[in-house]
């Protein structure tokens, strides 16, 4: 079962950036236009795939405008698809330096408290003691953050940008000649319409 993702425009240039000079088919999408399908396909089951149906006001001469737009969004869904890959090797690069950090700083302040703080019993030690203890924990919270939370909504993204750009595109004649660039949401388990 392939999940419909249909959009109603006047003409297919409202698909995409319009300050971005490069050529059609590897030009960005429209901002909106990118947040509506990605809020859509989010909807669907990861492993089905999508469709996008784009209803055109008027649609262009010739039969290569599903061709042309195919292209065009699956080129950007690529793009996306790599930067997202950048930047979660950015974000696990981060987690091995914030780890390394983490630990030398928390091995410093057991050392510390262990080794060069008196072991009497009295206010100030101990205050420094615990104080050290829980600077050195604290310090292991932005590596344990990366490698527990940060990751995985990276990889869903990912995953989704993966499925967008192996999605057929299709362009028809438009059914509401008024209709509003990106429609109202309604049920998301059949369509979006």
């Amino acid at each position: 079962m392939v999940h419909q993702i249909e959009l109603n425009l006047r003409d297919l240039n409202q698909l995409f950036n319009t300050i971005d000079p490069s050529p059609f088919p590897d030009r960005d999408l429209d901002r909106s236009a990118e947040d509506f399908i990605l809020s859509w396909a989010q909807e669907f089951p990861i492993n089905e795939p999508v469709g996008l149906i784009i209803y055109l006001k008027k649609p262009p001469e010739g039969h290569r405008a599903s061709d042309l737009a195919q292209k065009a969004v699956r080129n950007y869904f690529v793009y996306r698809e790599r930067l997202n890959k950048l930047e979660f090797k950015r974000l696990m690069r981060q987690g091995r330096t914030s780890l390394i950090v983490g630990l030398s700083f928390l091995g410093l302040c057991l050392f510390i408290t262990e080794i060069l703080l008196p072991k009497g019993t009295g206010i100030l030690p101990d205050f420094i003691q615990q104080g050290l203890t829980i600077a050195g924990w604290v310090a292991m919270w932005r590596p344990m953050e990366i490698y527990l939370y940060d990751w995985w909504p990276l990889r869903l993204r990912g995953k989704i940008f993966t499925k967008l750009s192996k999605m057929s595109v299709e362009v028809r004649k438009g059914h509401d000649a008024d209709a509003d660039l990106f429609p109202p949401v309604m049920n998301p388990t059949s369509k979006a319409t």
